[in-house]
């Protein structure tokens, strides 16, 4: 039986995250949500509403490329600080005159809440959050509570191989883990039918980034997340010791002289039903090893970008 927790995750500094103000979204948030909007014609069942579950954080892009499958659903941005949340009317309201051009459909229905309705949408869209939560089987109860029977959710998250290279430097230099256990794609799978849901089916891939200098890698992971780890170094770090931590990172995360260093992030995507009163949902959860071939069958691996 799988943890209803993450293996380590500080649920204290998990809330101080929850609650800082994300001014934009990280680029492979976005670049994930690209991906996970490639799944999208694997949906056969209809969308009149959709959650857009954290856009910000989880990347804000996603909206439109949702809305080019959806162009008649109405959309719930789900913000927890919704009075810090972007303006979602606003923004299309500033594109009013798109609704003029032949062709063009009316301005998309969109309302920022704290909570959807329950009931409410046939499609929740969760990307790159589910690793940041102490508890994800509340998260995923939410998730099911604003799910009509029979509604479909997408979501991803990081998995375990996430910065391996970087937990390798930290563990051969003896200091404390640079950030939190991930859960396994398989344990996923199996909370999710914990959570309630039905036919979860799971998938992985990882993604290789590279980066010119150890201050920009650092920047960027910024922009990821925090560390989150209750064995996380407790104080604050000298400016000797960033020092330090960049010329190891220079050192030790260039696979060869005059390389860019490089990074793996390993990506999950989880879907799964929210059944209705008829429908029990499994015991367990799927990989997608068991069933991809009836989701699309033949379908070549994609390589890795390298931005």
């Amino acid at each position: 039986m799988p943890s209803e927790r993450p293996p380590t995750i500080d649920p204290v500094a998990a809330r101080r995250w929850a609650a800082l103000p994300h001014p934009d979204s990280p680029w492979l948030h976005q670049e994930v949500a690209r991906r996970m909007a490639e799944r999208l014609p694997w949906i056969r069942l209809p969308v009149t509403q959709w959650v857009h579950w954290e856009p910000v954080g989880g990347g804000q892009q996603a909206r439109a490329l949702v809305m080019a499958h959806y162009p008649d659903s109405g959309c719930f941005e789900v913000a927890a600080q919704v009075q810090k949340a972007p303006n979602a009317s606003e923004s299309i309201a500033k594109h009013w005159w798109q609704r003029l051009l032949p062709g063009r459909r009316g301005a998309p229905d969109v309302q920022v809440v704290s909570t959807p309705p329950e009931g409410a949408a046939q499609l929740l869209w969760a990307n790159m959050l589910a690793h940041h939560h102490a508890d994800p089987q509340a998260l995923m109860a939410d998730w099911r509570r604003a799910l009509a029977p029979d509604g479909f959710l997408m979501f991803s998250c990081f998995g375990p191989d996430t910065l391996r290279e970087l937990r390798a430097l930290y563990a051969e230099l003896g200091w404390p883990p640079p950030l939190q256990d991930f859960t396994d794609m398989h344990d996923w799978g199996d909370q999710l039918a914990m959570a309630g849901f039905a036919d979860p089916v799971m998938d992985m891939e990882h993604i290789t980034l590279s980066f010119d200098t150890p201050a920009r890698l650092l920047a960027e992971l910024r922009e990821l997340g925090r560390n989150l780890h209750p064995g996380r170094f407790g104080g604050l770090r000298t400016t000797a010791w960033r020092r330090r931590l960049e010329a190891v990172l220079d050192q030790g995360l260039r696979p060869s002289a005059g390389a860019p260093l490089e990074l793996t992030f390993e990506i999950i995507y989880g879907h799964a039903l929210r059944p209705s009163a008829q429908r029990a949902a499994p015991r367990e959860g799927l990989t997608v090893h068991r069933t991809r071939a009836s989701l699309r069958a033949g379908e070549s691996s994609k390589p890795a970008p390298k931005p």
